[in-house]
């Protein structure tokens, strides 16, 4: 597996990198390749089935077709 090395790095991003890292239970390593993850996501394109069946379970309502419909009437 490659590997990085990230040279200067303030401290206070190390510390929120360390702190968060520990909230999420992980080394900071593998909190900062999870950030990585995420930054570097293609989203270029529409989102899968699965991805939106994710979002949708992690939202604070359902998605409804009448709350879809109400979006594109208010061009949101």
């Amino acid at each position: 597996m490659a590997g990085i090395l990230i040279k200067d790095l303030p401290a206070d991003i190390h510390r929120k990198l360390k702190a968060r890292a520990a909230v999420n239970r992980r080394s900071l390593s593998a909190e900062a390749i999870t950030i990585l993850e995420f930054a570097l996501d293609d989203r270029s394109g529409p989102p899968t089935l699965e991805k939106i069946d994710s979002m949708r379970l992690k939202g604070s309502r359902p998605l409804t077709q009448a709350l879809l419909d109400r979006a594109r009437r208010d061009r949101r």
